[in-house]
């Protein structure tokens, strides 16, 4: 393997390390001693759940090409999982605020726990059913999870400040160093040991095994609003009503579409980038170290949200103006530096630049996670979160699904240019997100102002 990687990686590590190691009082907070008892709970579940996730990564599409299916077989999978989000994803999470989010999380456990049974099977059909469980695990996953967390945060009367610390210690750990750990697992797992492609499914079913248990015996329930007994086709038109009436809730969905769909479409995208003329890359080492590049970006994530200033909307801005550019690098290399038409051999230069580049998208992945967590948990209404947090994700997967269908029928760069257009709207539309929030907060204000006005002035008509 060449020298660069090992020298990205290395630096990497060292930045990170030295982020971690060099926080002041300015970056941490003083929280109590039952706040961290709870946050160590919430990040060990969470740390367990991801596992869960990150371990069947490296190996579905090569399982599923041992069994002998083709790229267009394979595809249809694929594109089945991201339907399922799509279509079920509302409805689980409706039930979700409805039934309980403790019910949904053990819900995702068992829902992908069978989905990782499934691919013990040859038989496309079982796998198919595997896909579409796996599909809507995602939509519990990554709604049921997070409005449990804000929820119990809120009950136990905890500082709304502390929840940032909660969601960037998540990130850090669930999508990079679990990530990390979990890709090594599984190639041991199934390569070193022998135990072959199904092994890390098999894993992946005890870790989720496990972060259930904990769930059941350590996680009281909490709801959406108990004390209302809408249908779901009621709660479906509230979490509408809620988008369309309020501006920032209306751009903060938007806005992570916006970067998700470029996101998801980058995972699909980076490979053939690396490797245009069939270079030999090592895809599991460039893997870890685009997880240890997004642990760097939740390490900076951390300190900008332990801060009063800059707030999330201000810098978001910029972080989405430079994942725009750093997906433009294709394009960009592609008309600068001349292909060698050399099949094989190591990474290229132009390689080399992407390579960089998307170590740089992936660290601001790393922030984007815990600061949307944040936003969402500033302007989404606590009846109907995860209903609404399901209904960003419909254009999110429709997109992905789109993506998958007609991968093969534009180039690599036009699929690029495509992302990085996306991702500078996303930071047009965080600015107006910034706007419209200062504005409804100079209202609020000022209405409060007036107020203590008109008390002191007749304290008896007040």
């Amino acid at each position: 393997m060449e020298l660069i990687y090992y020298l990205l990686f290395g630096i990497l590590s060292v930045v990170v390390s030295l982020l971690e190691l060099s926080k002041t009082s300015k970056d941490r907070v003083a929280t109590s001693a039952a706040f961290s008892s709870f946050k160590n709970n919430y990040l060990v579940v969470y740390s367990l759940m991801m596992a869960g996730d990150w371990l069947q990564g490296p190996y579905v599409y090569f399982l599923y090409s041992q069994y002998g299916f083709d790229k267009g077989d394979i595809g249809r999978l694929f594109i089945a999982g991201f339907g399922s989000s799509m279509f079920f994803g509302t409805v689980v999470g409706s039930l979700a605020d409805k039934q309980g989010r403790k019910r949904a999380c053990v819900t995702y456990c068992i829902t992908y726990i069978l989905s990782c049974i499934t691919k013990h099977s040859p038989e496309y059909k079982v796998l198919m059913l595997g896909r579409i469980l796996g599909g809507i695990a995602t939509s519990l996953l990554f709604s049921s999870f997070e409005s449990w967390l804000v929820a119990e945060h809120n009950k136990r009367g905890f500082e709304p400040q502390w929840l940032s610390l909660t969601f960037s210690k998540a990130i850090f750990l669930g999508n990079g160093l679990v990530a990390i750990v979990s890709g090594l697992f599984a190639n041991m797992l199934a390569d070193n040991l022998g135990f072959g492609p199904v092994a890390p499914f098999d894993a992946a079913a005890c870790f989720l095994a496990i972060g259930m248990a904990i769930i059941l015996s350590s996680w009281s329930e909490n709801y959406g609003d108990p004390s209302d007994n809408k249908s779901l086709l009621d709660q479906f038109k509230s979490a509408a009503v809620a988008i369309a009436s309020d501006e920032k809730i209306a751009l903060l969905g938007a806005i992570q579409s916006l970067f998700e769909g470029s996101m998801y479409t980058f995972v699909f995208l980076w490979t053939p980038a690396l490797s245009p003329n069939e270079e030999d890359i090592p895809h599991g080492f460039i893997f870890a170290t685009f997880m240890l590049s997004s642990m760097l970006g939740s390490s900076i994530a951390s300190r900008l949200l332990a801060r009063s200033s800059p707030k999330v909307e201000s810098y978001m801005q910029i972080v989405f103006g430079i994942s725009g550019f750093t997906l433009l690098l294709p394009i960009i290399t592609n008309f600068l530096v001349l292909p060698t038409g050399v099949k094989g051999g190591g990474i290229s230069f132009s390689g080399c630049i992407q390579l960089f580049g998307f170590c740089t998208f992936e660290a601001c992945v790393g922030i984007f996670w815990p600061s949307i967590m944040k936003m969402r948990s500033q302007y989404i209404p606590e009846e109907a979160r995860s209903t609404i947090m399901n209904f960003f994700r419909v254009p999110l997967n429709m997109f992905v699904c789109i993506v998958l269908y007609n991968v093969n029928a534009f180039p690599i760069t036009i699929m690029f240019g495509m992302c990085s257009i996306f991702l500078c709207m996303a930071s047009v539309l965080q600015r107006r997100l910034m706007v419209v929030a200062e504005s409804h907060k100079s209202k609020t204000q000022d209405w409060m102002t007036m107020k203590e006005r008109i008390s002191e002035a007749d304290p008896l008509n007040v």
